[in-house]
């Protein structure tokens, strides 16, 4: 599973936005590979961000 499917994954099972560091802390991922998932996930239209810093699904 790649790092995309696994941010997605945790953004499903969450039931409100999360920090990108909170992201990576619950996956035991470096914050750096979220970012790049994040951002690719962002282009890609599957998630949002609420609010500066936090992510969630769309």
């Amino acid at each position: 599973m790649d790092y995309k499917e696994q941010v997605l994954k945790v953004l499903k099972e969450s039931d409100e936005p999360m920090k990108a560091g909170q992201i990576a802390e619950k996956i035991n991922a470096d914050k750096k590979e979220v970012d790049k998932a994040i951002k690719a996930l962002k282009k890609e239209e599957l998630i949002n961000s609420p609010k500066r810093c936090f992510y969630d699904v769309k």
